[in-house]
């Protein structure tokens, strides 16, 4: 039988969403009409926060890198499938596909401990306010940011060097539009066990450590504002933190989905479709969540524009 690895490197070929021309080009129209306003949400979002001195805050210091991160994530995904949609090349190099795993589990797992970093941002900001300046300094913040990247930079080299010395001798043909996980073991012909147990513990490390730190935080947050007497109170406490809630919600439950199963229970409809939803579509999501249902965000763009004609008369 042959088998091949690092070694040897021929390209894997990525089979893509549907082999239906009519399909593929209905699908490329959208990913890109997607990957455009998710670009210029992010950058959009990134630009407001810089330009305005109110969003200098902590909140915003988080999200400013979620929009970061939702950028970055997605343009290790979305060109590479917009090429095999577009044209005939479908083949990936075998260091390439690992490249774009290693970045793409980099970025997901950092953004699952941003997104752990915000919600206890939101919890000190509604359970213990007047400590707030005190607690969420500079230092914290930059320190919570560190370690959100030390821990995806660990889960994604871990994941990744545990499968590159794999040997693949059933196909070359991976049946996804991106290269993951799940599909690259099932094109491996030695036993995976062992590996698929690595990933397991720390992908659902990640996931389910950053998810407890969420769920504690909103916990609290959801006890504090019951406490609260006035009908307004409650309503002023809950929107400073709905965005991120709703956010949180769309991002996990895909993400469980997705990743949290043996390789064995693999749907090629099931997981492309979730697939397709949680590294192209939330990304574009995610600066829509926080503008639209955000007054200080809709506040700040006002401002900007103000400042901005302001400077042009």
């Amino acid at each position: 039988m042959n088998t091949w690895n690092y070694t040897n490197k021929p390209d894997f070929i990525l089979m893509g969403l549907t082999e239906s021309k009519e399909v593929q080009l209905v699908l490329s129209v959208l990913f890109l009409l997607i990957y455009l306003v998710t670009v210029l949400g992010n950058t959009g979002m990134i630009l407001i926060i810089h330009l305005d001195a109110q969003l200098h805050t902590p909140m915003y210091f988080f999200l400013t890198h979620l929009s970061f991160l939702d950028l970055s994530y997605s343009t290790v995904i979305t060109p590479k499938t917009l090429e095999t949609l577009l044209t005939s090349k479908k083949n990936v190099s075998f260091m390439g596909c690992f490249t774009q795993l290693y970045f793409f589990i980099l970025l997901a797992a950092t953004e699952c401990f941003i997104l752990a970093s915000m919600a206890y941002d939101r919890y000190v900001a509604i359970c213990n306010p007047l400590h707030y300046p005190v607690i969420m300094s500079t230092r914290l913040c930059h320190g919570l940011l560190t370690a959100s990247y030390v821990i995806g930079t660990m889960d994604s080299s871990v994941t990744v060097f545990s499968m590159v010395s794999m040997n693949f001798c059933k196909s070359n043909a991976i049946h996804h539009f991106y290269c993951d996980t799940s599909p690259l073991l099932f094109l491996s012909c030695t036993d995976t066990h062992g590996i698929e147990i690595i990933i397991f513990i720390f992908a659902g490390s990640t996931i389910l450590l950053s998810l407890i730190l969420v769920s504690v935080s909103y916990v609290h947050i959801l006890s504090t504002i019951l406490k609260i007497t006035s009908t307004s109170g409650k309503q002023k406490a809950f929107s400073t933190c709905a965005s991120h809630l709703l956010g949180v919600t769309v991002f996990y439950s895909t993400l469980i989905f997705t990743y949290l199963k043996p390789s064995k229970s693999y749907s090629l409809g099931k997981d492309q479709v979730a697939s397709v939803f949680y590294t192209i579509v939330i990304p574009m999501l995610n600066p829509l969540i926080y503008s639209l249902r955000n007054r200080e965000v809709k506040s700040a763009v006002i401002r900007v524009m103000q400042k901005r004609e302001g400077f042009s008369s």
